[in-house]
């Protein structure tokens, strides 16, 4: 068991002392592990299960939660939450207050407590790793400790609030982070389809059906769309541009260019100088 707390305080105009409070945590727990708040507290909590299960008494009713489900309750909430029977519950969690996150980003829906599976592998390790700077940071105590935490945790916020937002499949989601995350290197459908569960065919339709577009015309997009940013933006030439983005040959480089703008990269660059 690992947690963490620390204050931040400044002075306001009223020269009074306001104290900014972030607990975070790191559990891992027995079905002998139990928290009971009748009362409710006057933040809010947000927590990550890595591992095992666990439950939560909120709003009237029973919720379990499992690898990958991130939970948010309300401020004022009453609530009950432990691991469940013959389980082991292991998960990180942050208290934060009203005012750190902005409200839009936060449920407005009459809900005490929201439960949401998180199943893309990509984005449970962002939210993991934020949890972690979270911890990390409200222990180090420095000078910018407050604002830090505040912004790993509006990354988990911010990335919860696309989850609800942008609901498509999971396999697709996935498919996608690789294609943002590896647009240089010679991606064969193959290995995608592999990591993501599915066999190439059936990839392949999944994907067309959800976005549109094929994944090969997906990842020249995302590529052209780049070359476009750094013609526009840096001195770079065209000839270094389309190696930057990942295309081997200058010509199809040139002919996917026209496809997706209508006109060839130096034409592009002068027009937006």
């Amino acid at each position: 068991m690992q947690f963490s707390r620390s204050n931040y305080s400044h002075n306001s105009n009223s020269e009074e002392a306001v104290v900014r409070t972030v607990i975070a945590g790191h559990f891992n727990e027995p079905d002998s592990y139990v928290t009971k708040r009748p009362q409710g507290r006057n933040d809010w909590l947000l927590t990550f299960t890595l591992g095992g299960e666990g439950y939560w008494l909120a709003g009237g009713k029973e919720q379990l939660c499992h690898t990958g489900d991130l939970t948010l309750l309300k401020p004022g909430a009453p609530h009950q939450y432990g691991t469940s029977k013959g389980q082991t519950w292991h998960f990180v969690w942050v208290h934060f207050p009203v005012k750190l996150a902005e409200s839009n980003l936060l449920p407005e829906d009459e809900e005490e407590l929201s439960v949401q599976h998180i199943d893309n592998e990509f984005t449970r390790e962002r939210i993991h790793n934020a949890f972690i700077r979270i911890l990390t940071d409200s222990r180090e105590r420095g000078e910018y400790g407050y604002e830090l935490c505040s912004s790993a945790l509006r990354e988990i916020l911010l990335l919860l609030a696309q989850k609800k937002n942008r609901a498509i499949d999971s396999r697709v989601e996935e498919t996608l982070h690789l294609l943002s995350q590896h647009m240089r290197e010679q991606l064969k459908i193959d290995d995608i389809a592999r990591k993501v569960g599915l066999s190439p065919s059936r990839l392949s339709h999944l994907f067309k059906s959800v976005t549109g577009q094929s994944i090969v015309d997906t990842l020249n997009q995302m590529r052209i769309q780049q070359a476009a940013l750094l013609l526009e933006h840096t001195d770079r030439s065209a000839s270094e541009v389309s190696h930057d983005v990942g295309f081997q040959n200058y010509n199809h480089f040139m002919n996917q260019f026209r496809k997706w703008y209508g006109v060839n990269p130096s034409t592009f660059r002068r027009k937006a100088l």
